[in-house]
């Protein structure tokens, strides 16, 4: 993983990435806040950095294993 410099001595916490094929890009990770909406999704790194993944353009429609899936981990 990579570190940004940033004024004030503070460290990247959030990274934003827009993803094509949500639903093939999440079957291949470790999710820690599902796709419940279709639209959004959270990964963590190894260095617990959170890493939010959309789903670019319209929304996908809820469906399982995202729907009834819960967190996990803290946020």
């Amino acid at each position: 993983m990579f570190s940004l410099p940033l004024p004030n001595h503070r460290q990247l916490q959030h990274l934003l990435l827009n993803v094509w094929d949500g639903v093939h890009t999440l079957s291949r990770l470790v999710i820690n806040r599902p796709p419940r909406d279709g639209h959004m999704a959270f990964i963590r790194s190894p260095d617990q950095i959170s890493i939010e993944l959309l789903q670019k353009g319209a929304p996908l429609a809820p469906a399982e294993p995202w729907l009834s899936m819960e967190n996990t981990g803290s946020w």
